[in-house]
């Protein structure tokens, strides 16, 4: 353990809960859930250590955080083992390139990320004493033939498809903490994660509300992939903070997996036409083939998070995507401002 590179926190003022135990490190912490927990987290007194490689995290996301007394940044790859300084009290492993066209760049890398890197956690975790959440995904669910899926449900995954290295991986990951559950009784916490939204994702995000907002505010042709009739179920970050918040610090869920999502199903051709409506856009859509192994339908049972958390999601769709518009307005402006003084 001497041999690991050691983060050393410089703690300010602690006054919530969990701070009082320990720092609360969050991995993937300058990605778009990552940075919204931080966020989440300092605000409410807790010490955050945020360690990301900047693969597809953005410093953007958490320059307002540098310097602030309750966090700390580390430029780290969790592929490589680390340690950190003084008590940990919770771990939410956010680690892993989510947008299709971004972890396909690399494949083994996302991989790496989700087995090795889950296992250098969970070691972390072990030494620590601290309760660790791994956000698992709804694709391990692949194209279901059922629907909404339940935790139960064991899912229709290729394993030698272009979204293996993400599926797979994440699949993995959960098999490795409910083992570690099982044979060291590390606390743990898995939650299946289904499309989130809000600001902060990244504008080459590759999935249906950034292209959509993207395209429509930029006066581009809306890409449908498909007929457009395949469905989708999307939560807004604030919803999905607080679901991931809940299970964390929950004394009932155990290592069993909790599906976290917004049950409210929209076909992608819905998704569109509400984009372009509140856009203002006068865009039109365009459609192209649909990507090897897209899933059809994706909508979560979310039963279970709603008996153990008390949990269900509050904003929906058409109240999440103004703020979600604004923030992509802003972005397409700062970039072109950007170009304009590069130029």
């Amino acid at each position: 353990m001497n041999d690991l590179p050691t983060f050393i926190p410089d703690p300010g003022p602690k006054v919530g809960s969990a701070a009082r135990r320990g720092h609360i490190v969050v991995t993937g912490g300058a990605g778009f859930i990552g940075s919204n927990l931080c966020d989440r987290l300092v605000r409410s007194g807790e010490y955050v250590v945020c360690i990301d490689n900047l693969e597809t995290g953005r410093m953007e996301n958490i320059a307002h955080l540098i310097g602030h007394p309750g966090f700390g940044f580390f430029l780290h790859d969790i592929v490589h083992p680390f340690d950190v300084k003084g008590p940990v009290a919770q771990i939410y492993n956010l680690a892993c390139a989510a947008s299709p066209p971004k972890y396909q760049l690399h494949p083994v890398h996302t991989f790496k990320t989700s087995v090795i890197g889950a296992i250098n956690l969970l070691e972390l975790a072990g030494r620590k004493g601290a309760r660790i959440l791994q956000s698992s995904t709804s694709e391990v669910y692949g194209d279901p033939d059922i629907s909404p899926q339940r935790e139960d449900y064991r899912g229709l995954v290729n394993t030698v498809g272009p979204r293996s290295c993400y599926d797979e991986g994440k699949r993995a990951s959960e098999t490795l903490f409910h083992d570690f559950h099982l044979r060291r009784n590390t606390d743990v916490r898995i939650a299946r994660i289904f499309n989130t939204y809000g600001p902060r994702m990244d504008p080459e995000d590759g999935r249906v509300i950034s292209n959509f907002s993207v395209q429509a505010l930029s006066g581009l042709p809306l890409t449908v992939y498909g007929d457009g009739k395949q469905t989708r179920s999307l939560c807004y970050i604030d919803d999905m903070l607080d679901g991931l918040i809940a299970l964390m610090n929950t004394d009932t869920a155990g290592p069993d997996p909790v599906n976290l999502g917004n049950p409210g199903e929209y076909t992608v051709l819905q998704v569109a036409g509400m984009i372009l409506e509140l856009s203002g856009s006068a865009s039109h859509i365009v459609h192209r083939e649909l990507p090897r192994d897209d899933p059809h339908q994706r909508c979560p049972d979310i039963g279970r998070a709603n008996r153990l958390l008390g949990w269900a999601p509050k904003v929906s769709l058409r109240e999440g995507l103004g703020p979600t518009l604004a923030y992509f307005r802003e972005e397409i402006l700062r970039n072109a401002r950007t170009k304009e003084r590069s130029a």
